[in-house]
């Protein structure tokens, strides 16, 4: 076996050698076009009407989920496993206890209420979007901002930061403001699901544009993580005469041949490859694959069979929150997995039951979990077309995955602004509403005046 790492380091290197010397850089994919209604498509009218929507859930609902509830069948833990077999059953206990005595869900319904929510139909499929007018004096303008939600979160993720983008306190300068669209993507709480199969972040990104042109906008910012951040990377690579500025919390860049040998150079000379500052982002490298392993399996059911889990979360509430609530435990903090209620006590249960409501009142989590079987071709894509419009990226610690700034600038060719943040994790937005509201009104703002590092 003395000849097999020499042949692969000679496998790599002409690999590389013909990467630098040939990059052969991907055109951006065709706009194209879709329907995924039921049926065939009749007709050539289309009904660009878009229609207020209120949210108002059933009494009849909201008693078959008490009921559901209380006729949970629980089973008994480990001892002392804290949150490493996952969610505890006795903490999932006292989560269910407080759903049926003390969260009020038309409370929060009016807490959702509290900014207009519009229905409009793009392609066959009814798109839900949340829609917030800044106060404008005369004379004052407003840019628009698109921001877009992921797995397993939802619009009201941007609930806390949306008054924090207008209320001139949160970077940027005083006199700029925001028109928001808050969109939830088809197969999430009030969009409908696509009836047909493929559709991706490709298809959700053309979906969105037709959405913001059909709002009277031509030229806005977006800003996304998680799924949001590859339709956000998708509508700024198709759509760039459109797009002002794109912004993410989770930077997409290829993970391809150069970047194994990178990360292999770098696990014994970490400082040939990048930044002592940026170290800790990549490596131990094998840490940090065992880390990605431990927390997606997930991933792997919802890209393959995500219809049969689904009949199991779509018919217990307790079941979909635990399924959805764990992530919100590792995600934003991998230590809390050794915390008999992962972390939870750091989020308000309010806030966290309201996410999960939005799945279960809606019946959304099976066909949530279908985009990722629909996605899966994308992560085996290499040489995706880069981005030339100006970008901004705030690095998470808490982030399953991150991307140091010298390679997100590989993808991100015109990177006005890479920032690493304190206390984040992967609800950036959610968890740290203030900051990114910063970030996002200081990124704007550089983009607005020209300023680049």
């Amino acid at each position: 076996m003395g000849w097999l790492m020499p042949l692969i380091f000679l496998s790599l290197s002409i690999g590389i050698g013909v990467y630098i010397v040939y990059p052969n850089e991907a055109p951006p994919p065709p706009v194209g076009d879709g329907w995924w209604g039921r049926g065939e498509k009749t007709g050539s009218k289309v009904d660009e009407s878009v229609r207020k929507f209120e949210i108002n859930f059933s009494n009849d609902d909201l008693k078959d989920l008490k009921s559901r509830i209380k006729n949970t069948r629980y089973f008994e833990g480990l001892e002392g496993t804290k949150f490493r077999y996952g969610f505890r059953p006795d903490y999932m206990q006292t989560i269910a206890k407080y759903w049926l005595e003390q969260y009020d869900w038309r409370t929060q319904e009016k807490e959702l209420n509290k900014y207009d929510h519009f229905k409009t139909s793009i392609e066959g499929i009814d798109v839900h979007f949340v829609h917030v007018k800044p106060k404008l004096k005369p004379g004052q303008t407003s840019k628009p901002l698109l921001l877009v939600h992921g797995w397993p979160g939802s619009f009201y993720e941007f609930y806390k930061m949306i008054p924090m983008l207008n209320d001139g306190k949160h970077g940027g300068a005083a006199d700029e403001f925001y028109e928001i669209i808050v969109p939830s993507i088809p197969g999430y709480a009030f969009s409908e699901a696509p009836h047909k199969t493929g559709f991706t972040t490709k298809e959700a990104a053309r979906v969105f544009h037709k959405m913001m042109l059909r709002l009277g906008h031509t030229k806005y910012y977006i800003q996304g993580g998680d799924w949001g951040s590859a339709i956000v990377d998708h509508m700024a690579v198709v759509f760039p005469q459109h797009i002002l500025g794109v912004h993410t919390n989770m930077a997409n860049v290829d993970q391809g041949m150069l970047n194994t040998l990178q990360i292999m150079i770098g696990s014994y000379f970490p400082s040939l490859i990048l930044p002592a500052v940026d170290h800790v982002k990549v490596w131990p490298a094998m840490d940090k694959l065992f880390y990605l392993l431990q927390e997606t399996g997930y991933f792997h059911i919802q890209a393959t069979k995500p219809d049969t889990v689904g009949h199991g979360l779509n018919d217990s509430p307790v079941g979909l929150a635990a399924y959805i609530l764990e992530k919100f435990s590792t995600w934003t903090n991998a230590a809390w997995i050794d915390l008999d209620n992962g972390g939870l006590d750091n989020w308000k249960t309010d806030e966290l039951l309201t996410n999960v409501m939005l799945y279960w009142m809606n019946g959304a989590i099976t066909s949530s979990m279908r985009f990722y079987k629909e996605n899966i071709a994308m992560f085996s894509e290499t040489n995706r077309p880069p981005i030339k419009v100006p970008s901004g990226i705030t690095d998470c610690p808490g982030e399953l995955a991150r991307t140091p700034e010298p390679w997100a600038k590989s993808h991100y060719q015109d990177l006005v602004q890479y920032t690493t943040m304190q206390s984040c994790g992967h609800f950036a937005v959610f968890e740290e509403p203030a900051l990114m509201a910063t970030e996002i009104r200081n990124f704007i703002h550089k983009v607005e005046k020209g300023v680049r590092p």
